[in-house]
Formats: structure tokens, C-alpha cells, sequence
């Protein structure tokens, strides 16, 4: 039912309007660089599964670091302080890294960022379509290497808001095994 395609990174994509690119094991920043330049070329780029896309580095140092991040425009004094407002979902850190690689203050970037769409899970509309695997950002897993998913990311810097998600992605699969349960039936 889910079919992907392998391309390697920097080719041309095989459909020159609209290609849909599963996010899994896919190294943020490489994955990035890719969708970027397909977007500058006009194309229209969807990535689905972006909570399974991966930051390589130790879980200790990467959570840090972006901790450090999130926090350093909150202040006690002025917790409406305006700064660098950086993303804690995971759709929403892939599109950042994404909007960094585009030269967003020119109209040429900011077209190309307008043409970037990010989900988590795979949305209804794209479950048939053909995803596109980039080889080049594919995470190639050795023997002691170190990497953490921005769902693990995500879980250890917004809690609550991750564990509603995980109960609202629950609910949606029970109704479709319900739905599809009744629709094989008659």
C-alpha cells in the first residue's frame, strides 16, 4: 500500500511538481539541505513522519544544547521577552532548520519556504501517495553511534504536550481500524 521511492540526494525528484518525503531515519540537516534546493527550484515538497527524522549526537548533549535554546529568551523578569522564539514540535523544528538553509528575507526564499509542508504522521491525503527516500540523509546506523529522534527531543522538552499528542494519535488510529473494520466487512 505504501510504496517509496530511493533517490540519491541532490538528484532530481522523480515527480517536478509535488514530491512527498518520508522523514524516517532521515538526518535533519541533510534531509534539509535537499528539501531546501527543491523548493528554490519551484517544486512542492511535503514531509510526512518528521518526528521520526533524527539529530545525530549523544541524547545528553543534543537535549542540552537545545534546552539552552528554548530557554534563553524566558526570562523571570519578562517572560514576554522578544527574542529568538525557537520551536519545540517536531514539525516545527524540521521547518526552522529547513527556513535556515533559504534566503527567507528575499521573495525568491520566502516563496520557496511557502511551498515547504511539514506533518507529523502521515496525514490521510498522503497515505497512498509515493513518498520519496533521500539515500544521502539516511541515517547510516553503526555499531555505537549516537542519535536521538525529535519525537525523544520533543518528549523530554514539552511533556504534556507531547503525551496529549501520543493519546490524540491513539484515538485517530482506533477510529480508522474501527473504520476500516466496518468498511471491509460489507
Amino acid at each position: 500500500m505504501m510504496s517509496s521511492r530511493v533517490i540519491e540526494a541532490g538528484r532530481n525528484p522523480p515527480s517536478p511538481n509535488e514530491v512527498v518525503v518520508d522523514a524516517t531515519n532521515h538526518v535533519v540537516g541533510r534531509l534539509a539541505s535537499v528539501v531546501a534546493k527543491w523548493a528554490l527550484e519551484g517544486r512542492r515538497v511535503v514531509i510526512i513522519n518528521a518526528e521520526k527524522a533524527v539529530v545525530t549526537g549523544d541524547f545528553n548533549m543534543v537535549l542540552n544544547w537545545y534546552k539552552t535554546r528554548v530557554s534563553e529568551w524566558l526570562t523571570h523578569y519578562n517572560p514576554e521577552k522578544a527574542g529568538p522564539k525557537i520551536p519545540r514540535k517536531p514539525d516545527r523544528i524540521l521547518r526552522r532548520v529547513i527556513r535556515g538553509m533559504l534566503p527567507r528575507k528575499s521573495g525568491r526564499g520566502r516563496e520557496a519556504l511557502r511551498r515547504v509542508r511539514v506533518f507529523m504522521g502521515v496525514p490521510p491525503q498522503y497515505v497512498n501517495a509515493d513518498k520519496v527516500v533521500i539515500k544521502g540523509a539516511l541515517l547510516s546506523i553503526r555499531p555505537g553511534a549516537k542519535y536521538v529522534t525529535l519525537e525523544e527531543l520533543w518528549k523530554h522538552i514539552e511533556p504534556k504536550r507531547y503525551e496529549e499528542w501520543v493519546r490524540a494519535r491513539e484515538a485517530w488510529e482506533a477510529r480508522l481500524k474501527k473504520a476500516q473494520g466496518k468498511g471491509g466487512g460489507e
